[in-house]
């Protein structure tokens, strides 16, 4: 059994917890949270059999191989950077840190560790985005044009929706590109195999000002009844949309929004070649849409049997099985405790799942866009 803690107990956390002991491997034996009585409770809860406070002494637990940042991100960089430190594979959510400077430190630091290091971006792990990236290799396609898409969300779209990762400080200076549109430009990076190399963007704020509970909530939490607000500033975007360059050439646009009433967790793409098209929609994430010109379109489900040879593996159970975001999460841990089990990451950067340098590169990108539209030009991706 692999030894593995968490640090950080919020809405993420358990959600790690719930995809590692899928696995058969892993075992979760400690948890880190802000203070002892909290960390205790939530140990409690999730059946974890030791509790921290301290980042350092959970660190020293006996045996720990593998731990798991899943903090809020203005705590990302310094803890990742201690994990590293004390010689133990990690496992971060996104975003890697706050700033490029900060990504480029922790990729460094991990590979002179030699540890096993992952980031968040579970989208590239669905099985029916597997089969994409196949077809795409195997130029089923044709040549590429184009990738378009967006990312829709409507959990910020009243005045009184907010948590910290509408302050700057805590949750960076990006919020609806770098929270969700991060998720976009991995998973469209992944199945086309470019890199996103230029953006020009346009951002939106639609509530300059927001009404926070100033009895803290969690995100994604029910609404409560009885409330105590206070007005506060808002810089961070809830918005945007960005025209792209791929580094092959070929072009394409996104748009992100958390504001956009009746979008729970609406990642979609598409995709146009030369031979074929395809499009994915995360809601609907057994079905991969074919488009042709001169044969019928087609839906293609993520049935084993009926998928690419190279990727058919990535759908665990016969067709009809429904499988969704907790699978793919799932699916995202076994790749890297895979790596972790043979002792390293892959030879020749060829994990499956997305690394510490994966993570930079998507910050890049991020940092490109924040700076294309404050200054209202393209802007190369550093």
């Amino acid at each position: 059994m692999i030894n593995v803690g968490i640090i950080g107990t919020g809405f993420i956390g358990p959600a790690h917890i719930e995809a590692l002991r899928r696995l058969g491997n892993v075992q979760v034996v400690a948890i880190c949270d802000s203070d002892q009585a909290s960390a205790e409770a939530r140990a409690s809860q999730l059946n974890v059999p030791n509790a921290y406070s301290d980042v350092a002494a959970f660190l020293r637990h006996p045996g720990l191989q593998a731990v798991h940042n899943c903090t809020p991100n203005h705590l990302h960089a310094a803890i990742n950077r201690q994990i590293i430190q004390a010689g133990k594979h990690v496992f971060s959510e996104k975003p890697l840190c706050m700033t490029l400077e900060e990504a480029a430190e922790l990729v460094r630091l991990a590979d002179e560790a030699g540890v096993v290091h992952g980031v968040s971006f579970v989208y590239r792990q669905f099985a029916m985005v597997q089969q994409a990236a196949s077809m795409l290799r195997q130029g089923e396609l044709g040549r590429l044009f184009a990738a378009q898409g967006s990312y829709l969300q409507d959990w910020m779209l009243e005045e009184t929706d907010y948590n910290w990762r509408v302050e700057a400080g805590k949750g960076g200076v990006s919020r609806a590109v770098a929270d969700i549109g991060s998720h976009w430009c991995d998973t469209i990076q992944f199945i086309t195999g470019r890199k996103i190399v230029a953006v020009l963007a346009d951002l939106a704020i639609v509530w300059p000002t927001r009404k926070a509970n100033l009895n803290a909530v969690s995100t994604f939490s029910a609404r409560q009844q009885q409330a105590c607000y206070e007005d506060r500033p808002v810089t961070t975007e809830d918005m945007g949309f960005v025209l792209f360059r791929f580094d092959d050439g070929s072009k394409g646009c996104f748009s992100v929004s958390q504001v956009s009433a009746g979008r729970k967790n609406r990642l979609n793409l598409e995709v146009s070649g030369s031979a074929a098209s395809l499009a994915w929609d995360q809601e609907t994430p057994q079905q991969l849409w074919l488009g042709y010109r001169h044969q019928a379109n087609r839906v293609l489900s993520d049935d084993p049997s009926l998928m690419n040879a190279d990727v058919a593996g990535r759908a665990r159970f016969p067709g009809g099985h429904i499988e969704g975001w907790p699978d793919a999460f799932r699916a995202m841990m076994q790749q890297f405790y895979a790596a972790v089990q043979q002792g390293g990451m892959p030879a020749g950067g060829t994990a499956t799942f997305a690394t510490f340098a994966d993570g930079a590169q998507v910050m890049a990108i991020v940092d490109a866009i924040v700076q294309s539209h404050q200054q209202q030009r393209w802007m190369t991706v550093a």
